[in-house]
């Protein structure tokens, strides 16, 4: 029996904790889609150092690039064409242009084939978190739950993250910005019937790991 589970949210709302928590509990593989937008995004600003670039040679680099995601919950890494990007994914550079790919309907067709490609790799014993995930890459998952909290917790969250990396004013144009952004291709604020909604703001990632695993147990 697979135990594919889908996890939604807003940046800050403690996806990627929890699902990183909950595929090493669970002895299951960890995809943090978001980052593979994130990689493909690095290639772009290699290929077009300026961010200029119109959206038809956005699709060609997502289209033409080798993109490919270790899925271990204790070292998940990402590699474009070769390259490991896993660190350089994290920087504020990338972190505000991510949005210009995203955003683009035909790029997040392309990353969600990519997407639907490492579930079948692992049998559907994974866990993936994200934007729409639940509703779009993996709507049959066994578990789906959209993972929601308090904009200052996000924020807050966020800020410890990368702590050093970015002023205060960027971390939080980071994380309300990309949703806004993304919320124009992608509905993470309102869930789908057969969604659960859990509320982090006040949990400890722990917690919300347990919440999970009961869903996961009574399906």
């Amino acid at each position: 029996m697979s135990r594919l589970i889908a996890i939604d949210g807003p940046s800050g709302s403690g996806k990627s904790t929890t699902a990183k928590l909950l595929a090493r509990r669970l002895g299951l593989g960890y995809l943090d889609t978001g980052a593979m937008y994130r990689a493909a995004t690095t290639e772009y600003l290699r290929r077009y150092p300026d961010g200029g670039a119109g959206q038809a040679e956005i699709v060609d680099v997502v289209a033409t690039c080798e993109l490919v995601a270790e899925t271990s919950p204790d070292s998940p890494s990402f590699r474009i064409n070769g390259t490991d990007v896993t660190e350089e994914i994290r920087e504020p550079r990338i972190s505000a242009a991510v949005s210009t790919l995203a955003t683009i309907l035909e790029v997040r067709r392309l990353l969600t084939e990519r997407m639907r490609g490492i579930i079948e790799e692992h049998d559907r014993d994974i866990v993936v978190e994200g934007r729409d995930i639940t509703t779009v890459v993996a709507p049959d998952a066994d578990v789906r739950v959209l993972l929601v909290a308090d904009p200052e917790a996000r924020v807050a969250r966020r800020a410890a993250e990368v702590a050093g990396k970015a002023s205060a004013a960027e971390v939080t144009d980071q994380v309300l910005r990309r949703d806004r952004d993304d919320s124009t291709v992608s509905n993470f604020t309102d869930a789908a019937e057969g969604v659960t909604v859990i509320d982090s703001t006040f949990l400890a990632p722990d917690e919300v790991v347990e919440r999970i695993v009961e869903l996961l147990l009574h399906r």
